[in-house]
Parts: C-alpha cells; structure tokens; sequence
C-alpha cells in the first residue's frame, strides 16, 4: 500500500513539474483564470442599470410631466428620444435602439383628475426575456411609488376625494409571454456550433503533432494552404449541420417562431464558422499538444459566451468591456439568430451583423495561416 502510494506521489510530482516546466502550461494555468476572474466578475450582471427607453406622452400635462420625472430620474433609466407617432416606436424597437418605450395616452390626465384608472403603456423588447421582465419590474416600482405618494397627498387635501390609481399596461414585442426559452434556445445553434468547430479545428494540426504524423504530412506534395484549407472544411461543414439540426429542433421540438429567413440564416452561420475555424486553426498551430489546443480553446470559449450578450446584455458592461466584445464573433451571431427567429430578419436587416464577422473570419484566417507557415518553415 505504502509501495503504491509512492508510486503515485512520484507520478504527481512527475505531471507538476512537466507543467511548470512548459512555459505556454504555466501561462495558461496562471494567466486565463485570472482574466476570466475579471471578466466575468464585470460582465456577468443580471443588474440593470442605464435601461434605454423613449417617450411617447400624447397627453403633455403636468401629471405626465411629474410621472416621467420619476423615471428620468432613475439611475436605471436612460431617456434617448420623445417619439411623435407610433411608427417611431416600431422602428426604434426593432433596430434596438431603446429597451422599452413609455406610452402616456391623451386621456392620462383626464382620468386621473376625474378619479378613473389612467393606463401607461410601457413596450418592452422581449427578444431579452430577462431583460424585459427586470425592467417592467423597475416601471411597475416607479408607477406603485407615483401611486402612494399621489394617492397619499391627495388623501391629506381632501378625505372624501377619488383616489386615482395608475395601471400599467405592459406589451412585449417579439415574445409576447416573455419565454426565456426563446430568448436562450433561439442563439442556442451558434453557442454549439461555435464550440464544436473551435474543438475539431483547434486539435486539427496538435493531434498531427503529438501522434508524429506531421512531418510525414509536410514531405507530402502539397502546399501548406491546401493543407490548412483540409484541415478547415471538415469542421466548417460538422458545424454548420450541428447548427441547422438545433435550428430545426427549437422550432419542431421547442416551437420558437422561424419569422425570419432561412438563406440569412444559413449565410450568417456560415461567416460565423468560418470566423470561428480561424480562431481554432490559429490555437492548433500555436499549440505542441492536443492539451494545450483544448486549455487553449477553454480559454477562448468562456470569455466569449460571458461577452456575447447570450446571457448577460452587453449594456450592462463596463465601456472598456463593451469595446472588447466588437472583436468577438459570438456576439454577432447571437443577435444575428434571434433577429431571424423571433423578428424575421433577413439578409438586409441582419447586415450589420455579417460584415463585422466577416471582418473576424478575414483576419483569424490569414493570422492562422501566417502562423501556420511560420512554424512550418
């Protein structure tokens, strides 16, 4: 017994030594979870704060006037724009321009002084169904505030008088019940897709490495792009299928709404893959070993689920933080999959988010390349 727990002892202190031995194992063991930390520390919030809302008040009275102070007021709220007509509010909900859109009707106040319920609709993006939800829960707190205080002073004038109450209408575009399901299941294949190609790519040219076959393969005719581009089509095509089977199944299992297109579908996955098969062919090439491609990959797939916005919205983020996720495919990809399912985008509407992961895949494919010759020079 004392015999075999030596053994392993030594074999502990053997696998220690072989890490801290290998400076790209001791940068990866020290460095990523310390940035990680940090990372995730900063952008994994579900707390809102600076909410982006507009205005819609047909009524322009005092009352409105005092109700929308409260929310102006508020460090959660963000006021971008009074809105002069009800196409403004569509248009700037759709390009997410603002999170949710306060309605005063031109009855507001009417109603108030002859003691009815007045109503304050408030529209809310429910592609977010966390964020939309946190935030009618922020307006319902204002409103009940408004409520007491007003229900309160005049109570103190008057005993007899009306108490006049407020009631807050809510509507939510998109998903009208809110379903976090659809809000997580409709950004789901490019989560998956994202993480089965940067595998496969990432161990593609290490696996050749450490099983001593890639010197074989580069006394073979063939040139170094031809070798990469071989090494990069098979995981292309892996995770597009993976990508379109779940695209499938959240609509017949799950029964999201396809609204959208199925070509601006497939074109945004396949710029998305591409984008992400530079990435896991660049961590290949730097890599000795298929441990140091999957610590590498690890690396890179956690910050970049923390910083798509998949869970946590991107505005939460310090400014510094949001500047960063302009480098980071999955954040296109997320919104790009949930403005086809939930908003029926197409091609055109979803632009904005294709050519920056075409921009990405550009320059995570000719920096694995370089690389890639580089070491094989």
């Amino acid at each position: 017994m004392a015999l075999a727990l030596l053994r392993i002892a030594t074999l502990v202190v053997k696998e220690f030594l072989a890490i801290m031995k290998d400076p790209k194992s001791r940068v990866v063991v020290i460095g990523p979870p310390i940035i990680q930390f940090f990372v995730f520390g900063y952008a994994a919030t579900f707390d809102l704060n600076n909410v982006r809302y507009a205005v819609r008040d047909e009524d322009r009275s005092v009352e409105s006037r005092e109700l929308l102070s409260r929310f102006r007021g508020s460090p959660t709220f963000r006021l971008v724009g009074e809105l002069s007509s009800d196409r403004e509010v569509g248009d700037l909900i759709d390009r997410q321009g603002v999170r949710l859109v306060l309605h005063i009707p031109q009855t507001f106040s009417r109603d108030l002084h002859a003691g009815r319920p007045a109503q304050v609709q408030v529209i809310v993006d429910g592609r977010n169904s966390n964020v939309a939800a946190v935030a009618l829960g922020y307006a319902s707190g204002i409103i009940a505030q408004y409520n007491a205080e007003r229900g309160g002073t005049l109570a103190a004038g008057a005993p007899n008088a009306a108490r006049p109450t407020l009631q807050l209408v809510d509507r939510a575009w998109f998903n009208p019940n809110l379903q976090s399901r659809w809000f997580i299941v409709s950004a789901l294949g490019g989560l998956i897709a994202m993480i089965v190609v940067l595998l496969l790519s990432s161990l593609s040219v290490s696996r050749e490495r450490e099983f001593g076959t890639f010197d074989q393969l580069l006394v073979a005719p063939f040139r170094s792009g031809e070798i990469l581009l071989a090494k990069a089509l098979p995981p292309m095509v892996c995770g597009l299928f993976d990508a379109l089977l779940l695209a499938a199944a959240a609509v017949l299992w799950f029964g999201l709404p396809f609204r959208g297109s199925l070509p601006a579908l497939v074109v945004a996955l396949s710029v998305f893959i591409v984008s992400v098969v530079g990435v896991g062919l660049f961590i290949s090439s730097l890599s000795s070993t298929m441990q140091q491609s999957l610590l590498g990959s690890f690396m890179f797939i956690m910050p970049s689920v923390i910083l798509s916005g998949f869970t946590t919205p991107i505005q939460n983020m310090p400014q510094w933080l949001q500047w960063g996720t302009l480098i980071n495919p999955l954040r296109y990809i997320v919104t790009a999959c949930r403005e086809v399912f939930l908003q029926g985008g197409t091609l055109a509407t979803i632009w904005p988010q294709l050519w920056p992961m075409a921009v990405i895949a550009a320059a995570t494919l000719a920096s694995a390349t370089w690389l890639f010759r580089h070491r094989t020079a």
